[in-house]
């Protein structure tokens, strides 16, 4: 936290008196994550809240004492808290207007009474507190001091006899975490802001200039920049404000304000403190708030301006298009003489390239001319507009693998993310949710000429150029020499590339000699780990040479070539090359090789070979199996026998890609039912009890992505999966493997014989114990399973003796959605049970999920909805902690707008809870609750229609309720539920339509639609 604040925060200079946080967007987000991170705090670790700070944290506040209730001792000018430390004092002590807080429980507390105040106290303390890590942890830790010293107390702190000693390294650790948060934060923050540049100015001015002057028609009287001379960067501003990232100074003279002083700098324009009168010295303080552009900040401050200039808006416009114009004919003369200038460079090549030449034998000058070619990655900022745009088109093609490409142009780092997460979006619906690796095109990292390179750089430089040149035995020496290079290495990946290797490489691949294609197969195996020689190896084509070797009689060819294409195969556009060249029917082909190979033991060299041919087959589609396409492609190959077949094989080795490969496809329907028809959860089972964790991993994985299948869930029952499973929860070392179990518990959980099995196996005690300090992803599972082994009352019992209902609550506070629909569903459970509904009351759980109800996803919003029927039913006195949630009945009204299914039937579940305290249902029924519930009667969705009919039946016992749903036609829809197929949908409809009877009008209303008949019958 003092890191970011002393370095990324933007401070006011300190003329006079202490420095104050400049108002801008950078400090309020940097604010808003502490307010985060403090508010959570308490709920997230309630052992370091109670923690003691060495120093209060003392500044001026603005809240009277009577804003503090209970827990405080308050005064007509003074409050202190109930808590104090072990000395007697209070950790929280207001004497208008000094504050002093020793805690962050206290701190989180004040934060909660400040409300919307929370952001001014917020920048107070900060500014009175310069560095408050050293208030907290004391005035060694010191965050002005560095890294290493910060490290250093840490190691103090953990050797200290202080019984507080635990928690206060654990709070070190938090802050260091809070700190290294807010520098990525706000590095992402400044990279989406736009940085303007000295040309932007000087022609926003310019023009400007042009409709200034005397008279009604122009849009200001002056505009005039307060030093004429200009820097050789484009600024006017002194060298020492330039570091600021000032650019100019303007003197602005609108017809109806005072003259403006206006500082230009890149992250826009403000009112500086104008020039002084005595010495005309500028007064560079910022006097206000940040405005994008000059035109935008002066539309604000002079409204004649603002009427002027959009009456010249036509004019404006006009000028930028001449502008634009002269861009686009420079444009063009570039990309002429560009062309003229590649027909000659191609027409040299041809004449110099006369006599026929073997395929492996590439001409180096393409990666020379490549290089030539390449746009500068090192763009001055102070470069002119125009010779940028010009700059940027002569170079807008490269030379790639020697053929033409066009390269992408330069575009700002927030446009890149924005675009990057529109690619991510088509790529999920394109491509299996298991498919996370990155599929955007990486940073193309070049050797620069002047670094200083290895030797082994230059070495392998050689060797490429003898592979060029060479006859075949001096192609296969160099190719070996190439091999003893450390190819695992960065450099030397790099460096065959460079210098034009990846060519020759591929090239080899074409030719008849095995021992060629077999050396540059080795070498291709190691450097594809590269992700930047993946894409290379693609845009040269060599995708399908390697498909069309796989038919080769050679069966190490075959295995290098499958391998290869593994490595390759890691972006979406390499899986669709192979499956487009017909790769797919070839690799499920080669898992054929291995079928009469299943004991080692008994395998002659022959069948041994046969076995790695199957084992680099299923590597290959372990990779291409990351597109749903693929997937199909494979289905249709008839993979799925074959890798049944594979799946008893006791080849460790060859299992992991096999059972990684039916993981990745059994997130399809259409293989689930396949995997059930080939009998593999039996082998699976067997292979959770195998002493390789990668293996368990994997066969743990592919179960949970088969268990959404009851029939799946039992023949993993029936084949004693579900104790190993449980047994494996135990190793909590490998983080991987514990999510994969996790999750397959999950899964399984949902058919309750399971659910008993694993409570016999005292899973349940165990999943209680991950439910803190594991990542996401984890927890995710653990807290998936305890939802589902909660629906039955022993096992909230065994939750609750555990201590489990805090670490639940304690995670509603969280922001991943996953975790919180299961969370949510958790508490909801527990809730059932009276006693834990006494502990979730206590620990603010109610509340917390009242809040979900905000969440901005429905998953989220209906499972809260869901988890706070049981906690209203089983809470003591569930009408007045209710009404206590200000704004909360509105809240659930108005969520009877929404558009999902799910939401609806979940809001009007809690409504009919809600509406069994008179006060409550007539205060819901103010806030509309009725019409809003008339409008969702014509729904074919019989899960809403039971629970909106059991609302309406709710309803009609406060007022004119019964009359107001015959208003508002809500009773015809009625009757038609009594047609479903869903007896509890006859039930609640029954209730509600026997409350609506008792007005007369309504009555008629059923007769008319048939209610009598479908009764009678």
């Amino acid at each position: 936290m003092g890191a970011a604040l002393s370095k990324l925060a933007q401070w006011s200079a300190a003329n006079y008196g202490a420095a104050t946080l400049e108002i801008s967007p950078l400090n309020e987000a940097i604010l808003k994550e502490i307010i985060m991170f403090v508010e959570s705090f308490i709920y997230k670790y309630p052992k370091e809240a109670k923690f003691v700070f060495v120093e209060p944290l003392e500044w001026k506040t603005s809240l009277a004492p009577s804003a503090f209730e209970s827990g405080y001792i308050v005064s007509e000018t003074t409050a202190k808290s109930e808590e104090v430390d072990k000395n007697g004092q209070p950790l929280l002590f207001l004497s208008i207007p000094q504050i002093k807080i020793r805690s962050f429980g206290q701190l989180s507390h004040f934060l909660f009474i400040a409300k919307d105040a929370n952001l001014k106290e917020a920048q107070a303390c900060i500014e009175a507190n310069r560095d408050p890590v050293a208030k907290i942890l004391g005035p060694d830790y010191n965050a002005t001091k560095g890294d290493p010293i910060s490290l250093n107390i840490l190691d103090k702190i953990t050797e200290d006899d202080d019984p507080e000693s635990e928690a206060k390294m654990r709070i070190a650790m938090l802050l260091q975490e809070l700190d290294l948060h807010l520098l990525n934060h706000s590095l992402k923050h400044i990279s989406l802001e736009i940085r303007l540049n000295p040309v932007t100015f000087t022609r926003d001015i310019d023009l400007l200039k042009r409709y200034s002057g005397k008279g009604e028609e122009t849009v200001l009287e002056s505009i005039e920049y307060t030093s004429e001379y200009e820097f050789s960067n484009g600024c006017r501003a002194p060298p020492w404000r330039q570091i600021y990232g000032e650019i100019c100074y303007v003197m602005v003279k609108p017809h109806d304000v005072e003259t403006l002083c206006i500082t230009c700098c890149v992250e826009g324009v403000f009112l500086n403190g104008g020039k002084t009168e005595e010495e005309g010295e500028i007064d560079y303080e910022r006097k206000g708030e940040i405005y994008k552009d000059l035109v935008t900040f002066l539309k604000e401050k002079s409204a004649k301006f603002s009427e002027n200039i959009s009456k010249q808006a036509i004019s404006f416009k006009e000028e930028e298009e001449e502008e634009v114009g002269e861009l686009k004919e420079v444009d063009q003369v570039n990309k002429e003489e560009q062309k003229e200038e590649e027909a000659t460079y191609t027409k040299a090549i041809s004449k110099s390239d006369k006599k026929p030449r073997e395929k492996s034998q590439i001409n180096f000058g393409t990666s020379q001319m490549a290089k030539r070619l390449e746009p500068s990655l090192n763009w001055k900022a102070t470069v002119d507009y125009k010779d940028k745009i010009t700059g940027r088109d002569i170079h807008s093609e490269e030379k790639v693998g020697g053929r033409l490409e066009k390269s992408r142009p330069s575009i700002s780092v927030g446009r890149l993310r924005l675009s990057k997460s529109v690619e991510k979006i088509e790529a999920i619906i394109s491509e299996s949710s298991s498919d996370t690796e990155e599929d955007e095109e990486p940073t193309d990292h070049r050797q620069e000429a002047n670094a200083d390179l290895p030797s082994e750089y230059w070495q392998i430089q050689k060797l490429v150029k003898y592979l060029k040149g060479g006859n075949q035995t001096a192609t296969v020496i160099a190719l070996c020499s190439m091999k003893d290079f450390n190819l695992a290495q960065e450099t030397c990946q790099l460096a065959i590339r460079d210098v034009g290797g990846l060519e020759v490489l591929i090239n080899l691949l074409d030719t008849d000699e095995v021992k060629c294609k077999i050396g540059s197969l080795k070498i291709l195996k190691e450097i594809s780990q590269n992700s930047q020689i993946r894409r290379s190896i693609v845009d040269l084509g060599g995708l399908p040479i390697m498909v069309n070797i796989l038919d080769s009689p050679h069966k190490r060819l075959k295995c290098l070539a499958a391998e290869t294409i593994a490595n390759v195969a890691k972006f979406r556009r390499a899986r669709r090359v192979v499956r487009q060249h017909g790769g797919i029917t070839k690799l499920v082909t080669l898992l054929d090789c291995a079928q009469n190979s299943t004991e080692p033991a008994q395998s002659s060299l022959y069948e041994a070979r046969d076995v790695e041919v199957a084992r680099c087959g299923a590597l290959a589609l372990w990779s291409c199996s990351k597109s749903y396409a693929n997937k199909e492609a494979i289905r249709r190959a008839g993979g799925i026998p074959l890798l049944a077949r594979l799946l008893k094989t006791s080849h460790e080795n060859m299992l992991i890609p096999v059972v990684g490969t039916l993981q990745e496809c059994a997130s399809e329907e259409n293989y689930r039912a396949a995997i059930k028809a080939e009998r593999i959860i039996e082998n699976l089972v067997k292979n959770l009890n195998s002493e390789n964790e990668q293996l368990q991993e994997h066969c743990a994985m592919a179960i949970y992505q088969c268990a959404e299948d009851e029939e799946t869930r039992d023949l993993v029952r029936l084949h004693g999966g579900l104790k190993p499973l449980a047994t494996l929860l135990n190793n909590t070392d490998n983080k991987e493997r514990l999510a994969a179990v996790t999750g397959a518990i999950w899964k399984c959980s949902i058919s309750k014989e399971n659910v008993t099995k694993f409570r016999e196996y005292r899973a349940i005690e165990t999943l209680v114990g991950l439910l803190t300090d594991q990542p996401e992803e984890v927890l995710v599972n653990v807290v998936g399973a305890l939802g589902e082994c909660c629906q039955e009352h022993e096992n909230r019992v065994i939750v609750r003796k555990c201590g489990g209902i805090q670490p639940l609550v304690n995670l509603l506070v969280g922001i991943n959605q996953a975790l919180l629909v299961n969370v949510t569903k958790a508490v909801g459970a527990c809730a059932l049970e009276p006693e834990s509904m006494t502990i979730i009351d206590r620990l603010d759980g109610v509340r917390l999920l009242w809040s979900l109800l905000k969440n901005p996803h429905p998953d989220v919003k209906a499972s809260a909805a869901w988890a706070l029927c049981p906690c209203i039913q089983n809470a003591k006195d569930a009408g007045e902690m209710v009404r206590s949630f200000v704004g909360g009945l509105e809240l659930v009204v108005n969520l009877l707008k929404s558009d999902n299914k799910e939401v609806l039937a979940s809001v009007c579940a809690a409504i009919t809870n809600i509406a069994k305290d008179q006060e409550n249902l007539a205060v819901i029924t103010d806030h509309g609750v009725v019409p809003l519930l008339s409008k969702l009667a014509n729904t074919n969705n019989d899960k809403l229609r039971r629970h909106l009919a059991e609302a309406v039946s709710r309803c009609c016992m406060w007022g004119r309720n019964r009359v107001a749903f015959g208003e508002h036609k809500a009773v015809a829809p009625l009757v038609r539920y009594l047609k479903s197929n869903d007896t509890n949908v006859h039930r609640a409809t029954a209730q509600a339509l026997y409350q609506l009877s008792e007005d007369a009008d309504n009555c008629i209303t059923m007769h008319e639609n048939g209610a009598v008949k479908v009764w009678v019958d």
